[in-house]
């Protein structure tokens, strides 16, 4: 018997362009509860090597397929129940490959409220109905007297005749070729447009540019349409989608009313009396729920891009460090970290308000970095950032001390979370944020996933989208960028390890409770001791998690433990240990890897491990570089139109990218002002963390906007 699975996957790999034994095989790894990750780094024999990304579609598109499969199996029970399952009707529901083909095959079938043309049948006059539809040559008022009846509520000819339009209107809607053509209609011609609401122009001011707008919908940007329906749930703005309805009708005549005598004329009044309230009614909500899928899709798109250079931002790696999270009035808070990121001191200085507190500061300052070793100083980006690290660079502390801005974006959320609650029971909230600081220098990844994605600030209408599908794109993000670089399995927050492929907050948890009563795992293998954590959660998450300075050295690195015999044998044939073979680059032109080829480790496998041993445990991340803004630039005030200032872009959306140039208000580099040639996606152009050199165009005060050009 063939399955809904035997059917999705020659569809699939038509779709993806894939080979359909990659697809089986996938989706049978998927389905046997393999993660993507691990999927694409420890299975690539069984794939042919296909990435996350070709993983992630085959898995999204499964996911629709069986969606359709349970839609088309109720469709077919319902008509089943009302007995009207021909074997025609039969074929057409199961041939569907769309939802939107599957439900117009369904709709004139499916049970109804009471609508105008149902009423015209209680009354009677389906008959007539019938008749007009062929649209022979008859005597139309004369056949329609034959249908009047007072007491059925046809009081005469022309109600009669109304009526049967009624039901033809209704025919004309649910043909499913009618509705096709129509829907094409609306994507090839149809314009989006909006109006503010009437007696709302001051209260829309945010929206004054869509006060009068309109836009062909299959050009309008995600954007501008994301925009517009949010200042109609916003009751600011009206909003609608339609093609000219001329060219709509005639599409209809055309279809169904070609003829020339009296019935035909009576098929065409229908269409032009009804299209309006049904065909195009129904099709503006068809196109508009496509459309904000459609900008929605881009929205999330765009955030995800931006959440993986944020994620992958370059570390500075174990330094025991000073952080600050700047204040004026309230003073600055700091902490001292060591290079594992723990606690060691808090205090608050107030270098911002005065002579006096700025000596005591600077004081403070150097016997806190002298007592504990400071490597590095992380201030927060926030409030007063620019002058505290001004300060601070006067201090002419150790050259080798680094002083770095960090982009403080979603501090404040962790340092009122549950987690901060938990690690810091007896610290208020200021310590957190300043801890939360120095910790994202040290190690941007390990940090910002404790925080919701969705409060970091690299999105684009990220409140207005469909939440379930975002949660699902950014999860699939972090967990990518977890596994990509690694986890360090006795120094991980619960928080970070639950990221790690097939573990999740459950088994994280349980990990730091056994890391905690045992002490250390001295190997992989420990992990197995873990409650809860079995054979398969284990497969999923050993390689992509690092135990460093253990007894088998291989666990320091991304070799699976399903393969450390497959490197034993190498070193034995190199009459070496395997410690020795880590870090030798020249390995791969000792041996030939397809001579320890077996039944689980391929040659796309044994390459992964050859490269792998040249370089252990290689994080994938660039090397960190120390940034600096301009000096003297501290506040928007200080910023003229035509200075050009080293930047960082912290933001890429659908209509430019924002940047940091060190005044505590980002400015857009508009997609115009993007190059001198023409940019249709400001993503092509840069990237979130990049570094940019901006041209001033414009400053606004009042409104605290900045104009910038990379021209």
């Amino acid at each position: 018997m063939t399955t809904m699975i035997d059917m999705a996957i020659p569809q699939i790999a038509r779709e993806l362009r894939l080979d359909g034994a990659q697809v089986e095989a996938t989706v049978g790894l998927l389905d046997d509860g393999a993660t993507v990750p691990f999927i694409a780094r420890y299975r690539k024999e069984s794939t042919g090597s296909l990435d996350e990304v070709a993983i992630s579609s085959i898995r999204d598109r499964l996911a629709q397929l069986r969606e359709l499969a349970e839609r088309r199996e109720a469709i077919l029970a319902s008509l089943q129940k009302q007995g009207l399952l021909s074997e025609e009707l039969r074929k057409a529901v199961e041939s569907a490959e769309t939802m939107t083909v599957l439900e117009d095959t369904y709709l004139p079938y499916r049970p109804k409220r009471r609508t105008r043309a149902a009423i015209a049948r209680e009354r009677g006059l389906e008959p007539l109905a019938s008749r007009l539809w062929l649209q022979r040559d008859f005597d139309v008022n004369r056949a329609a007297a034959e249908y009047v009846n007072p007491q059925a509520g046809v009081e005469n000819t022309k109600a009669a005749l109304s009526g049967a339009r009624d039901i033809i209107a209704e025919w004309v809607s649910e043909d499913s070729t009618a509705r096709r053509e129509i829907r094409e209609l609306f994507w090839s011609q149809g314009v989006i447009w909006a109006k503010v609401t009437s007696g709302k122009d001051a209260e829309a001011t945010k929206y004054r540019d869509y006060f009068d707008w309109q836009e062909p919908i299959a050009s309008a940007p995600s954007h501008r349409i994301l925009a517009v329906l949010r200042g109609e749930k916003e009751s600011l703005l009206s909003v609608r989608i339609a093609p000219p309805a001329s060219a709509a009708t005639a599409i209809l005549e055309r279809l169904f009313a070609s003829g020339e005598t009296e019935a035909a004329e009576q098929v065409r009044q229908s269409i032009r009396e009804r299209y309006k309230a049904l065909l195009e009614s129904a099709m503006e909500t068809e196109v508009r729920k496509a459309a904000r899928v459609r900008a929605e899709d881009t929205a999330i798109r765009v955030f995800a891009d931006n959440l993986r250079e944020l994620l992958l931002a370059p570390a500075l790696g174990q330094k025991n460090t000073l952080a600050l999270d700047p204040g004026f009035r309230s003073g600055c808070k700091l902490v001292c970290l060591d290079r594992q990121g723990h606690l060691l001191h808090h205090d608050t200085v107030y270098p911002l308000l005065g002579e006096r507190g700025e000596e005591e500061a600077a004081s403070k300052i150097r016997v806190l970095c002298d007592q504990y070793h400071v490597e590095a100083i992380a201030v927060g980006n926030g409030t007063g950032g620019r002058e505290t690290e001004a300060f601070l660079r006067a201090l002419e502390l150790d050259p080798q001390i680094a002083v770095i801005m960090v982009n403080e974006s979603g501090a404040s959320v962790y340092s009122a979370s549950e987690a901060a609650r938990t690690e810091f029971p007896d610290h208020d909230i200021t310590v957190r944020g300043a801890v939360s600081i120095g910790r994202r220098l040290m190690d941007p990844l390990a940090e910002l996933v404790k925080i919701d994605p969705k409060s970091i600030g690299v999105g684009q209408y990220q409140h207005d989208v469909d939440q379930k599908a975002l949660k699902q794109r950014l999860d699939d993000v972090v967990i990518s960028c977890v596994n990509q670089v690694g986890v360090e399995l006795n120094t991980a927050s619960p928080e970070l390890l639950s990221y790690v492929s097939g573990l999740g907050p459950r088994l994280a948890n349980a990990i730091v409770e056994y890391r905690s009563r045992n002490g250390p795992f001295a190997s992989r293998n420990a992990l197995e001791k873990v409650p809860r954590l079995g054979p398969k959660a284990f497969e999923q998450a050993a390689g992509f998690l690092r135990i460093s300075g253990g007894a088998q050295p291989l666990d320091a690195s991304a070799v699976h433990p399903e393969s450390y015999p497959v490197v034993a044998a190498i070193a034995n044939d190199l009459g070496r240990s395997v410690e020795q073979l880590l870090g030798d680059a020249s390995i791969a032109g000792q041996i030939d890897p397809s001579r320890y080829v077996n039944d689980r480790v391929g040659l796309p496998t044994l390459h992964d491990i050859v490269e792998e041993l040249a370089r252990p445990g290689r994080d994938p991340r660039q090397e960190f570089e120390p940034f600096d803004f301009a000096a003297g630039i501290h506040r928007i005030e200080d910023l003229t139109a035509g200075m050009k200032l080293p930047g960082v872009i912290t933001n890429v959306t659908g209509f430019g990218a924002f940047v940091d140039v060190g005044v505590h208000q980002d400015g857009l580099v508009h997609i115009s002002q993007m190059a001198n040639g023409f940019v249709s996606n400001p993503s092509d152009v840069v990237k979130v963390q990049q570094r940019v050199w901006v041209t001033v165009l414009e400053v606004d005060l009042e409104r605290k906007r900045i104009a910038l050009s990379l021209k």
